[in-house]
């Protein structure tokens, strides 16, 4: 199999401008002909069913919520980034796409991350007008702050609310295009498999939640935008609904997935207190523009914070990553908490945290300002740990975050198989190796506003005159058949351990093994543990309940024996990368000073997986990456 990009000719700024110019397009009358199914209604499902609506298609929307508003982009707190150059600091377009191809350690593609600088330009104009409360400055002009990985001001922001304040943008543009009969939204509905005629993806099998029953969808295009798949460490930030089954089902139909080992640790997260846990908070990034992480300079100090003098503090970012400080990237910053809590300088009870310090922000700018840009960050912290932020601070602690891996796409964000697209952080096209902060809601509202409009249509340009394929037809009794096969090979397992338990003991595994820091032993320690818990999960699996009910529990099993199949995958995905590269840590591979040692010789590729088979080895499609308009060079925050 040959990876065709699919990337347009010309000079860096015009491919996107010339893509559009010269993409088929589908006169009104024929989109009211043509169907698009699109699964998950976050921000990139969300903003891609209503443009397409808008547009004149018909379009089946599907999550697994009780309403579309509950998807997990409502989660994401600092901002949404853009090159407007507001601050007149020296932003642009250009230094954008340097500081995201630079943060994901030249591991994508240079045209992708491009464009993604391109159409942030109009993305923030889009949420103004659909009302989007972003912060403003005392005469009017809209605020930015920074976020980690950059030297300026880009990232636009609603106090600590920015994904939830854009998703209710989407999701009033959602509902107008159902109240007009353009969308018919499916709630409580979860995607089990993908529909292939000739090749070509035609439909879903989806599992109605609140009646057990497989039902069948057709449509002429398929596209996929349920996010990534970060919650298979058990204990993340994400919600416990997040799951990875959608892709892996269209993986095993035959689309590629990329890179499924880069996925990111979050280094500002609440620690973890107790063995009872099931997630973890997420503390916005944004406060690290004013909050100054550190640790004692004494191993296993006990006292208060506040009784600390200054001299007997070490800000190690500040120390080590003099130019970029408290906002060095996510994966290093990561790293350099991990290295001093395993060091023994952690802090708190469990002595697994990291201090993030406001004290000479409010000295310097005053409480109320600081209140003004984070107050419900500070009043979310007291609830949840009692202490007051403004007066002693925050405990933070890495967590498993984001996954830049997802299924391969191509320029126009389609996958291998003809018909399937996949937007957001479903695929793995924008961030390479480490996605910078507040690009994540950027990237989900691009793909979904401003560039599926475009390559979607150019698409269903080709199907006006293809048959269609019905829910009557062998395809879809095939799938369905695969479906209720599955479900009742969980449901006739009738072990003793729950879905939880199992799930628990592959978080465990993952990150110890495949976490912030990788080795070649580990990661085969990790792949020969994964099939034996995947043995016992087979044997031992306990499913209260029957399949033609509602079941949470079912459900909970479907979406872990996916994660142990894609776990699998990600530990294979990092153990044949002999190098480090932003997320990817291998131990193996670092400079003098620890930092990640790339091989471009070897390794300046996207890895493309193959499914092969039930318990048979991944292959491997590399796309090389091509540099035309950068040059590569060592990744440096000092």
């Amino acid at each position: 199999m040959t990876l065709d990009a699919k990337i347009p000719e010309g000079p860096l700024e015009k491919k996107w401008s010339r893509y559009k110019d010269h993409a088929k397009l589908v006169n009104p009358a024929n989109r009211k002909k043509l169907s698009i199914i699109i699964v998950g209604t976050g921000l990139a499902g969300a903003s891609a069913a209503a443009s397409m609506a808008e547009q004149g298609y018909q379009v089946q929307s599907f999550c697994f919520q009780d309403s579309a508003r509950r998807a997990h982009s409502v989660a994401a707190q600092g901002g949404v980034n853009a090159a407007k150059n507001y601050h007149n600091d020296g932003d642009s377009v250009y230094r954008m796409f340097y500081d995201t191809l630079k943060g994901g350690d030249f591991r994508s593609r240079e045209a992708n991350v491009y464009r993604l600088a391109e159409c942030s330009l109009n993305l923030i104009d889009q949420a103004v007008a659909q009302g989007v409360p972003f912060a403003r400055e005392y005469g009017g002009y809209l605020s930015n702050r920074s976020f980690g990985g950059v030297q300026v001001s880009r990232t636009f922001y609603a106090r600590g609310q920015t994904g939830q304040q854009l998703l209710l943008g989407a999701y009033q543009s959602l509902m107008r295009q159902v109240s007009l009969g353009k969308v018919h939204l499916y709630s409580r509905h979860e995607m089990l498999d993908l529909v292939l005629a000739d090749g070509k993806a035609k439909g879903i099998i989806a599992r109605n939640l609140d009646t057990g029953v497989l039902e069948r969808f057709a449509a002429d295009a398929v596209v996929i935008a349920t996010g990534g798949f970060g919650k298979i460490y058990y204990l993340s930030t994400l919600a416990m609904g997040c799951n990875g089954s959608a892709i892996w089902r269209a993986h095993r139909r035959g689309a590629l997935m990329a890179s499924p080992s880069w996925t990111q640790i979050h280094p500002t997260c609440l620690p973890q207190s107790g063995s009872y846990q099931s997630k973890l908070t997420l503390m916005s990034e944004s406060l690290r523009n004013d909050g100054r992480i550190w640790v004692p300079k004494l191993e296993n100090e006990t006292r208060e914070p506040n009784l600390i003098p200054e001299q007997e503090r070490d800000y190690y970012l500040e120390r080590r990553y003099p130019s970029f400080g408290n906002l060095a990237p996510r994966d290093i910053s990561s790293r350099a908490a991990k290295e001093r809590i395993d060091a023994g300088f952690g802090v708190g009870p469990q002595k697994n945290a990291v201090y993030l310090d406001f004290s000479k922000a409010i000295n310097e700018q005053g409480k109320d300002k600081i209140t003004e840009k984070y107050g419900n960050l500070f009043s979310m912290y007291k609830k949840i740990t009692a202490d007051d932020a403004y007066q002693i601070p925050m405990k933070i602690s890495p967590a498993a975050h984001f996954s830049m891996g997802g299924l391969w796409v191509d320029y126009e964000l389609m996958t291998t198989i003809p018909g399937l697209f996949a937007i957001g952080e479903a695929n793995f096209a924008d961030h390479g190796a480490n996605r910078l902060g507040a690009n994540s809601l950027l990237q989900a509202c691009v793909d979904g506003y401003f560039i599926l409009p475009y390559t979607l249509a150019n698409y269903l340009s080709g199907e006006l005159k293809s048959a269609k394929v019905g829910i009557d037809s062998p395809v879809f009794e095939e799938a369905e058949r695969d479906v209720r096969n599955r479900i009742d090979r969980l449901v006739h397992i009738k072990g003793s351990q729950t879905a939880d338990f199992f799930h628990k003991e592959l978080g465990k595994l993952l990150y110890d093994k495949c976490g912030l820091s990788r080795t070649a032993a580990g990661l085969q320690e990790a792949i020969d543990g994964i099939a034996n818990l995947k043995s016992a999960f087979y044997r031992d699996l306990l499913i209260p309940g029957e399949a033609g009910d509602m079941n949470a529990e079912l459900e909970k099993a479907g979406r872990v024996a996916d994660y142990l199949e894609i776990a699998s995958l990600m530990c294979f995905d990092a153990l044949k990368r002999n190098e480090s590269c932003g997320a990817h840590f291998r131990e193996e591979y670092q400079t003098p000073d620890g930092e990640a040692l790339r091989d471009d010789e070897n390794f300046c590729y996207v890895s493309a997986w193959e499914w092969p088979g039930d318990d048979k080895e991944p292959i491997l499609h590399p796309e090389h990456l091509e540099f035309e308009f950068i040059k590569l060079s060592v990744r440096s925050y000092s």
